[in-house]
């Protein structure tokens, strides 16, 4: 439903409602494709964040763009509803204590292979893979010589767009220590002044592909030593969390890792994971 509401004496603004049944329908939608959980007081956040969207396609109601996007929920209309009601917050070493494992107990587990796997489910802009594969770089002697290798997905190809560019703010790295800045980053000039962007010897050990976590099986061949899901799961329900967390398991070696955000737990859910350390947890071996 929609409304005008006069803005100042030229403009009109159309203020958008939802009803409690386009409500039902979005929420239905989203969590059956990509398992996100919209509770009721949701209901203001939905509306905020896609009544400009509705604006911008001229549609006059929320039924008229949840008709738009419904059959065909892979595409880029849907990637970016996605977009729009999940949050793509993220940092350079975001969390950093899971980065100090890694390198302090992780590494040193696998130095006599010189081989590491790790996949980075839900990877956003690009953050995440890239502060790992500097890790894995700077932490050892002779990072020419071993085998890394970084699966970086994520649902939005939006996103994942803008990672595989390594292309960011230079403010993005402001908080790192400069010595890491000139390590990893060249410095744009000229029309790309202000901006940075990843260096090769990082984004080769860098793989981006679209995955959806809600699949029943994922495009992963070999045996993984660490995922790195984080600040996901809160928006899930928990038999959500629990099947995600069986899958991710799946994929591990026996002995491997799960990193999840700081403000997530797997402890009350139906899961086999052993806790090794805060938001981290080990496969059995």
């Amino acid at each position: 439903m929609v409304r005008p509401v006069r803005a100042d004496r030229a403009l009109l603004v159309m203020e958008y409602t939802i009803t409690p049944k386009e409500f039902e329908q979005f929420r239905a939608l989203i969590y059956q494709e990509c398992g996100i959980s919209l509770n009721d007081n949701k209901q203001t956040l939905l509306v905020s964040r896609l009544s400009k969207r509705l604006r911008t396609l001229e549609l006059d109601s929320f039924q008229a763009y949840y008709d738009l996007i419904a059959g065909q929920t892979d595409g880029d209309e849907f990637t970016l509803l996605l977009d729009l009601v999940s949050t793509n917050k993220t940092d350079f070493f975001r969390e950093p204590k899971h980065f100090d494992y890694l390198r302090e107990q992780i590494l040193p587990m696998l130095k006599s292979t010189r081989s590491i796997r790790i996949w980075s489910a839900a990877s956003s802009s690009g953050e995440e893979p890239y502060t790992t594969a500097m890790t894995l770089y700077d932490s050892v002697p002779d990072p020419e010589r071993w085998d890394f290798k970084i699966l970086a997905s994520d649902i939005s190809t939006r996103v994942l767009a803008r990672a595989e560019a390594g292309v960011y703010e230079e403010d993005r790295v402001r908080t790192l220590p400069k010595e890491v800045v000139e390590r990893h980053f060249l410095k744009g000039v000229g029309d790309r002044a202000g901006m940075v962007k990843v260096k090769p010897h990082l984004t080769q050990m860098v793989r981006f592909r679209r995955i959806n976590l809600m699949d029943d099986t994922y495009p992963i061949n070999a045996p993984l030593d660490l995922i790195f899901c984080r600040n996901v799961m809160i928006y899930f329900d928990r038999p959500t969390q629990a099947k995600l967390a069986t899958k991710f398991y799946r994929y591990l070696k026996p002995g491997g890792f799960l990193f999840i955000g700081h403000s997530e737990s797997l402890q009350r859910l139906d899961q086999p994971f052993t806790p090794v350390a805060p938001t981290i947890y080990q496969k059995g071996t």
